[in-house]
């Protein structure tokens, strides 16, 4: 049974966007049983930790003799590993993985700097000038995005690995009120939040957050 490692005491305060989400909910997704480790910010910077994630971070994931870092070579290798999250059809297979790589590579980035920057720099005296630039970079990405679904339910047909990390990576928007002007976007976001594979990984991040949290 692999395991993976998770926030000890997650900065997100259970809000499912600690990283391992991604991973707890793909192997949810496949029905695959697993266990969590649990480590704090200290421990993650500690040579145990660093023989699996170099730069410290979770999560991880260890199954025998293979150890992963990244989400995204993480969710590959399970959809990989099991039915379920990848198309049969070896194109619409690749298409799928492009589109992991599309939310990580193009979504991610602009959406993780204007997340940063609304909770680190709103005190800066040059925040107002920047924050229009930083979100209009994100709405760009979302109407092309909005585009491309047209009304469908999801990326390419069924839903895939390419929509779970899509979704995760969306959901980092859910303060950030853009999403609201992409009603079509945040209905595809509500189909992925709907899917029961996620909830269960949802409930299970929050549980952690409410055991430290003594709540």
């Amino acid at each position: 049974m692999p395991t993976i490692t998770a926030f000890e005491n997650s900065p997100d305060r259970g809000r499912g966007q600690a990283r391992d989400m991604r991973v707890r909910w793909a192997l949810e997704e496949v029905g695959q049983p697993y266990d969590v480790r649990l480590v704090s910010f200290a421990a993650m910077k500690q040579p145990a930790h660093l023989a699996l994630n170099p730069f410290g971070q979770i999560p991880t994931y260890e199954d025998d003799d293979l150890v992963l870092f990244e989400t995204g070579a993480i969710v590959l290798h399970i959809a990989e590993r099991h039915a379920g999250l990848l198309p049969d059809d070896a194109n619409a297979r690749n298409r799928a993985i492009a589109w992991m790589f599309a939310a990580l590579n193009t979504l991610e980035p602009p959406i993780v700097e204007l997340g940063m920057a609304m909770l680190f720099e709103r005190d800066r005296s040059w925040y107002a000038e920047r924050l229009p630039g930083l979100q209009d970079r994100v709405r760009t990405r979302l109407g092309e995005l909005s585009r491309r679904l047209d009304g469908a339910d999801w990326l390419d047909g069924a839903f895939s690995a390419g929509d779970l990390m899509m979704v995760t990576v969306l959901r980092r928007l859910n303060t950030s009120g853009l999403l609201d002007e992409y009603p079509e976007i945040a209905a595809y976001v509500g189909r992925g939040e709907a899917r029961p594979a996620f909830r269960l990984a949802f409930e299970a991040q929050l549980a952690v957050f409410n055991a430290a949290s003594g709540s």
